[in-house]
């Protein structure tokens, strides 16, 4: 990775009294410090890998503290890596994207939340959902209900979002239970400002190691410690963590005079809910509302008493609640009704069941909830107005346009070395038929979109080759093809997939991406990185399958789409049974641009000589039919007016975004399409022979016109007429 944090590393050394302003997945990495880590692990995934990220570059820093920072090959090898802290008095904490490395986790998790912790344990995840997820759409509370772990849905607020961090690893000891804490995209990327506190030497760390070993049978998850953990998550972890909860005002309650009624929100959510009360005239820019709030930062387990207290005397309550199914809504149900209140619990029968609560859908939600129960002081004609004018402008877009707005999809890069894979992979189809491709998670899942449409299924990270296992099986002797991205390979594809196939003798195709990081979420390293300090272990993906007795293994370079279109080809078509792996190898483009960008902007400094390759298009070439576009969905090649008035039809055109790959030129010649493309170097601080030679070449290009120019009239005199 070519990127520094060293700015992001000076804010975690700020002491006590200095004010930090910072991202919020930031204030959570200094709240860490703050708390007395002894070690910190994880798995890179949006939104919490920035995290990371700057714990990576933080190493001197760590180690003055003793913190021992070590990210994990996996989710489960970090949740794994949690159980220091069953047998130790010592902090621990894990990042991962939730809930798709949740569930990667979840048998490390589920031992880890029977067997109980001695320090204080606190997961933050990357609550992906919604509109700006990646993934598929599920909600981490399951989990936590499921192993009796507890969930924190910190409100975006970054002093209470430190003290919560803070907070969480006491709530881990005194109930000696591992402490989720989910944070939205929106909570991590939100500025804001808290004053720091002084970093935490651990009392056991790196610099004051443990001595000795420990032995403790009841925390060994096996018959018969295992019942007896169970009796102890009722008997004392629960009470415990209730009692700290509510004995440490860990949820927020927010007063209101139009108290007959009340809102208990995730949270996560209590600033969309603020923002929403505000647009009604309930609420003040500074978070002051007139319907009162219990803001549980503290989604499980729920306090009974904290509930009942909110809700005692109050006609009804809006639940604020994200997603399905509605555990906060039927849990606070059953509480009331166990405390015989009869308060109303309105939440899914005015608010979605599924789907982002953006600010739009709980604004409409809170208007149905204050048209049907009325409270007083509240006029329900002025919040129908207020609702109908927020929704008038899309309503009369929608009326201007006169049809849906088309859908606008993901897709590679500009320049990304994994089109001209999918590019050669159609073109191949043309040879052999229709081939069944297996998809995973990664950069490479953007072919599953037009232009490509490639990829059945997508099954989780580098379970790619595992899902094509029966499918290969009904093809008969047709091959499928699996894509596979690098992160994936070392992620679970090598153990799992790889090691099936050879035990089953699959006959198939692997296709691994081999762009040398995890792309998809920010360029980290990976076990097969060359980049970086040359003492950092390297192993390449070749070696690696080699050592498990793969034999047809071959390397090609992405963007030479005839090599590719060959090799495939031939992986397809070979006698040779079992395992075929293709190693697509070419750099990450967007690393390469952070790499060479510098580097170029260097150079212009000194004023040496610069050279930029850029693609463009003839247009009096271009047919126009513009299968150049779909077989390279590249998003710098688009289209203009044809300059020619004597046709309609527009011509392909390359803006100023090109970076150069030559993936436009090379698709047309190997898709055998019109010759239109040419290649320009740009020469930047020039010496006297680059103009020399350009002077020599428009003085050739003018006299060719020129004697193009003569010869039309001549030319077009010998066209019959019609």
């Amino acid at each position: 990775m070519e990127r520094s944090f060293a700015k992001e590393v000076a804010l975690l050394r700020k002491g006590a009294g200095e004010v930090v302003e910072t991202e919020g997945i930031l204030a959570i990495a200094k709240a860490l410090l703050q708390s007395g880590v002894s070690y910190v692990t994880g798995y890179q995934g949006a939104p919490v890998s920035h995290l990371m990220d700057v714990f990576a570059d933080a190493k001197p820093l760590l180690d003055e503290l003793g913190v021992h920072y070590a990210p994990a090959a996996n989710e489960a090898g970090a949740a794994s890596m949690l159980a220091a802290s069953i047998n130790y008095p010592v902090r621990g904490a894990a990042v991962w994207k939730s809930t798709v490395g949740t569930n990667v986790a979840s048998d490390a998790l589920s031992n880890l939340a029977s067997a109980g912790v001695k320090g204080g344990v606190v997961m933050v995840v990357g609550e992906d959902y919604g509109e700006g997820a990646s993934i598929i759409q599920e909600r981490t509370h399951a989990f936590c209900t499921k192993s009796s772990m507890w969930l924190l849905d910190p409100r975006p607020d970054h002093p209470r979002l430190v003290d919560l961090i803070e907070k969480a690893f006491q709530l881990s000891e005194v109930s000696n239970t591992p402490v989720m804490a989910e944070v939205r995209i929106r909570a991590c990327h939100l500025r804001g400002r808290f004053t720091a506190k002084d970093n935490i030497q651990p009392a056991i760390s790196t610099k004051d190691p443990l001595t000795r070993p420990d032995f403790d049978y009841g925390r060994i998850c096996l018959p018969p410690s295992t019942y007896l953990q169970e009796q102890d998550k009722v008997n004392r972890r629960f009470p415990a963590a209730r009692a700290f909860i509510r004995d440490h005002a860990l949820n927020d309650h927010l007063p209101g005079d139009l108290d007959e009624v009340g809102i208990i929100v995730q949270g996560g959510h209590t600033n969309t809910l603020l923002r929403a009360l505000s647009r009604l005239d309930l609420a003040d820019a500074f978070g002051n509302t007139r319907i009162p709030v219990l803001a549980l930062n503290v989604c499980y387990p729920l306090v009974p008493e904290e509930v009942t207290a909110f809700c005692a005397g109050k006609r009804a309550v809006l639940i604020v609640e994200e997603g399905n199914p509605a555990y906060i809504e039927e849990s606070i149900a059953a509480a009331l009704r166990e405390a015989d209140l009869n308060t109303k619990v309105i939440g899914k029968k005015v608010l979605p069941l599924a789907g982002e609560y953006t600010n739009e859908t709980v604004l409409r939600g809170l208007a149905r909830f204050l048209e049907g129960t009325s409270p007083r002081g509240v006029d329900t004609t002025a919040v129908a107005r207020i609702v109908a004018a927020a929704e008038q402008p899309a309503e009369r877009s929608r009326q201007l346009i006169g049809a849906p707005l088309p859908q606008r999809p993901p897709g590679f890069c500009t320049g990304c070395p994994e089109r001209p894979v999918f590019a050669a992979m159609k073109l191949v189809q043309k040879q052999v038929g229709e081939v069944h491709v297996a998809a995973d998670i990664g950069c490479h899942s953007f072919a599953t979109l037009p232009p490509f449409n490639m990829g059945s299924s997508i099954l989780g990270y580098g379970l790619g080759l595992s899902s094509a296992a029966a499918v290969s099986g009904l093809f008969g002797d047709k091959r499928t093809i699996t894509v596979m991205g690098d992160g994936g390979f070392w992620h679970n594809g090598l153990s799992t997939g790889v090691t099936a196939a050879l035990q089953n003798k699959t006959d198939g195709v692997l296709v691994v991406m081999d762009n040398g990081y995890t792309s998809a979420t920010g360029q980290q390293h990976i076990l097969s990185t060359k980049a970086g300090p040359a003492d950092r272990p390297h192993l390449s993906i070749e070696d690696a399958l080699r050592a498990l007795g793969v034999t047809w293994i071959k390397t090609q370079g992405t963007y030479r789409v005839k090599d590719m279109v060959r090799t495939l080809h031939s992986a397809l078509t070979t006698k040779q049974p079992g395992l075929k792996v293709i190693i697509a190898q070419q750099e990450c483009q967007l690393a390469r641009q952070r790499r060479i960008k510098p580097m170029i902007a260097r150079d212009l400094k000194a004023g040496k000589r610069v050279i930029r390759t850029r693609y463009g298009v003839d247009a009096m070439t271009c047919t126009g039919d513009h299968s150049c576009i779909r077989l390279s969905g590249c998003p710098s090649l688009t289209i203009k007016e044809n300059p020619d008035p004597l046709r309609r039809d527009p011509v392909a055109h390359v803006n100023q975004d090109c970076v150069g790959c030559g993936l436009c030129g090379e698709v047309a010649d190997a898709a055998q399409l019109c010759p239109s493309f040419y290649r320009a170097d740009i020469i930047q601080n020039p010496r006297p022979r680059d103009l020399w030679l350009a002077r020599i070449r428009n003085a050739v290009i003018t006299r060719l016109q020129a004697w193009a120019e003569r010869r039309r009239p001549a030319t077009a005199a010998m066209v019959p007429a019609e």
